[in-house]
C-alpha cells in the first residue's frame, strides 16, 4: 500500500522560507516520477513540481520557478520541497504524489501539510 506523509509546513511571513519533506512507503520509490500539488482554499488542485527519479531532471509551474526547488534522497525514500521568498498566494494545503504533471490529479497523495504565508 502507498503511503505518503508531508511534514514542515507551518505559518511564515512573506519572503520567508519553509522546507517540506514526505517520506514515502509501499512502492519502490527509486523509479517512480514524484511531484509536489498544492490546493488552496476554494481552487482547484494544482501541480507544483516534479522530479525524475535520477533527480536529473525538475519541473516547475512557472508560478514557483525561480523560489521553490524540489528534490529527493532515494536512499532516504524522501521527498523535499525547498519553499524560498514566500508569498501570500503560496498559502495553500501542499502534498507529494505519486505521479507527473500529466497525471497528477490522480496519483495518491499524503494527508498534506499546510503552508500559510502572512504578515
Amino acid at each position: 500500500e502507498v503511503q505518503l506523509v508531508e511534514s514542515g509546513g507551518g505559518l511564515v511571513q512573506p519572503g520567508g522560507s519553509l522546507r517540506l519533506s514526505c517520506a514515502a512507503s509501499g512502492f519502490i520509490f527509486s523509479i517512480y516520477v514524484m511531484s509536489w500539488v498544492r490546493q488552496a482554499p476554494g481552487k482547484d488542485l494544482e501541480w507544483v513540481s516534479q522530479i525524475d527519479p535520477s533527480s536529473e531532471n525538475t519541473h516547475y509551474a512557472d508560478s514557483v520557478k525561480g523560489r521553490f526547488t524540489i528534490s529527493r534522497d532515494n536512499a532516504k525514500n524522501t521527498l523535499y520541497l525547498q519553499l524560498n521568498s514566500l508569498r501570500t498566494e503560496d498559502t495553500a494545503m501542499y502534498y507529494c504524489t505519486k505521479s507527473s504533471r500529466l497525471n497528477y490529479q490522480y496519483g495518491p497523495r499524503g494527508q498534506g501539510t499546510q503552508v500559510t504565508v502572512s504578515s
